[in-house]
């Protein structure tokens, strides 16, 4: 039975399998933007392994007229380079759909599918013929492969040269080789295939304004607005990007202009335990001071972070999650630190929360945590993950009003100091649960206050007595109160019909779940939905619940960790909330959420709503 072609004009899914350190990164991501420049969004994730050289890399580009930006799941086209993964990679596309790969060596006849088109090109022999030196072999062959698909999907041959005269700018002499290469490929295909596939990207201007970043450059940036100098951090997959581009960030921005001195302190530390140490201790002297980590990290951090809670200094922390426990899965993403840092350290702690679903709320979040770091003081985490932080994606630009003022919070001056105002470092002036603070050398005499990890009366002297405590745990906890009052608010979306079901998501899930809504009102199922974007809860949250008879709480962990805060800091019924639970170290697809809810619905006995046609 003949292969029916799968076709489609910009909305399929392409998949790059290669070797780590081929050289490959570069040609993947010209492929993608390449589309880019044509007017047709793209989302592009990167999934590598945790080693330097040799083990398999995936690059996966969804093309998306309609600007679906999650993970689709499925494969429409599979350029299998790496012999490794053949047997994985070929069973992973979509019946109808394309494999490209080279065929200078010939393969097994049961090495294929027959309900898929296979398309072989010679890259190793073309390669060999036009090139003696092996490095050039290996680069250029990237290159080729390149061209051919530009002819088998009709990408714009120019849009691709002028990324290339845009990547060597500062390296003329490797323009022409690499146009010639893109061509040599893309002649051969014209030449030898039929072009164009059922597969085609037809320019159009669906990107408007858009621009085009990684999470964690966003986030870095985010952090010199939000008026951050100081970064300790230790190197660790996959936020060490982050505390790179703060570096970059800074030498553009933070440079005296005329001294051409640096205003910027970045010390990469020891380990862990040193950088929030160092964090905590810039914070106590007033400046504004991050790290960025992961969930190893901030588990190393705990003690650290129980002093920076119980002493009330300021800390921002962005933790960029992986796949855990332990060493766990380093470059594969998850939500899986919810819990350990909403309670990040022994005792009674809570910790102030923030979940950005994209770039330009890596950004948004990225300089609020500092203002809400400094008027709570206390440790403010931007949870975003490896999805997010280190994958390319589309988002609306950036914006800063550049007449906003840092908000210091609660700071007591000198004249304030001389006028006689009584200071208590842990006094509760105003009912927020909120003291006043000074900085070091505000006054040489008054002001001052002994910081200790230890229990102290309002004044910060020294006590063991119980009442004093206790006071001092009660207001901590109504500075708590006070923060799900300026955290940012969640965002509500009803449904296509009234309904009492809801769905409650988070972070890098935001657009998975916007197709997954779509697939699921196209079946007749509505759901209202709220995106929680930080912690403690907003009395939106609970109110949104008690709406509905039953809620979904769709997250990336094992163990449903936002619905498990949702149940203790909310007090809801478990059996209300029912969870979506995606946690294999893959981005969540809207495909799974969409049949994850259609199974419990069906479980439940939940009729779908009939629509008749007007």
């Amino acid at each position: 039975m003949p292969v029916k072609p799968l076709e489609r004009v910009n909305d399929f899914v392409v998949k790059f399998a290669n070797v780590n350190g081929s050289g490959s990164a570069s040609a993947n991501r010209l492929f993608a933007m390449s589309i880019l420049r044509m007017g047709v969004p793209v989302s592009p994730r990167n999934i590598f392994p945790s080693n330097i050289q040799g083990l398999p890399t995936w690059y996966e580009v969804r093309v998306s007229e309609r600007g679906w930006l999650g993970a689709r799941g499925g494969v429409d086209m599979m350029v299998a380079m790496n012999p490794q993964t053949w047997d994985k990679d070929v069973a992973s596309i979509e019946p109808g759909g394309y494999l490209f790969y080279d065929s200078t060596k010939p393969m097994p006849t049961d090495k294929f599918r027959d309900d898929i088109v296979v398309i072989g090109v010679p890259l190793t022999e073309i390669c060999n013929t036009r090139y003696s030196d092996p490095r050039q072999r290996q680069l250029f062959k990237n290159i080729i492969y390149l061209g051919a698909l530009s002819a088998l999907l009709e990408i714009e041959p120019k849009a691709i040269e002028t990324l290339l005269r845009e990547q060597y700018r500062s390296k003329d002499k490797l323009i022409a080789p690499n146009i010639e290469a893109l061509h040599l490929g893309r002649d051969w295909a014209l030449a030898n295939l039929e072009c164009p596939l059922g597969l085609r990207v037809r320019r159009a201007d669906a990107v408007g304004d858009r621009i085009f970043l990684e999470g964690n450059s966003a986030s870095a940036l985010g952090a010199v607005y939000g008026g951050a100098t100081v970064a300790a951090w230790y190197p660790i997959t996959p936020s060490s990007s982050l505390a790179e581009a703060f570096q970059s960030h800074c030498r553009r921005l933070r440079v005296d202009p005329v001294t051409k001195k640096n205003r910027f302190a970045i010390v990469q530390a020891e380990d862990e335990l040193a950088s929030i140490g160092m964090v905590i201790g810039a914070g106590w002297n007033g400046a504004r001071a991050f790290t960025a980590t992961s969930g190893p990290g901030i588990s190393l951090m705990q003690e650290f972070l129980g002093l920076a809670y119980f002493a009330e200094i300021p800390a921002v922390l962005f933790d960029v999650q992986r796949a855990g426990p332990s060493t766990g899965m380093p470059t594969r993403t998850q939500q899986c630190d919810v819990l350990a840092c909403a309670y990040a350290s022994h005792g009674d702690t809570k910790h102030v929360l923030l979940f950005p679903e994209d770039p330009r709320e890596c950004f948004e979040m990225g300089a609020q945590a500092f203002d809400l770091a400094d008027r709570l003081q206390t440790p403010v985490f931007v949870l975003l993950d490896l999805d997010i932080g280190m994958n390319e994606r589309l988002c609306k630009p950036l914006a800063w009003d550049d007449a906003k003022r840092l908000d210091r919070g609660k700071v007591m001056t000198r004249e304030q100091l001389e006028a006689g105002v009584t200071f208590g470092r842990y006094l509760d002036v105003d009912g927020d649960g909120i003291p006043f603070r000074t900085y070091p050398g505000t006054h040489p005499s008054k002001g001052s206050y002994f910081t200790r990890g230890t229990s102290r009366d309002r004044f910060a002297r020294y006590t063991e007595e119980g009442p004093a405590y206790v006071d001092n745990m009660e207001r901590l906890l109504r500075k708590h109160d006070t923060a799900k009052r300026l955290v940012p608010r969640p965002i509500e979306r009803p449904g296509p019909a009234p309904t009492r079901l809801g769905a409650i998501f988070y972070g890098s899930t935001s657009p998975a779940m916007e197709e997954a809504l779509e697939m699921l009102a196209a079946e007749g199922i509505a759901l209202d939905t709220m995106r929680v974007r930080g912690f403690p809860f907003h009395d939106d949250v609970p109110a949104f619940i008690a709406r509905h008879d039953r809620v979904f709480v769709v997250e990336q962990n094992r163990d449903g960790q936002l619905r498990a805060l949702l149940t203790v800091e909310c007090g809801i019924d478990p059996a209300k909330l029912a969870p979506i639970l995606h946690y294999d170290g893959t981005p969540i697809t809207a495909r799974f959420i969409a049949a994850a809810i259609g199974k419990a619905l069906r479980g439940w006995n939940v009729t779908p709503l009939r629509r008749v046609a007007s």
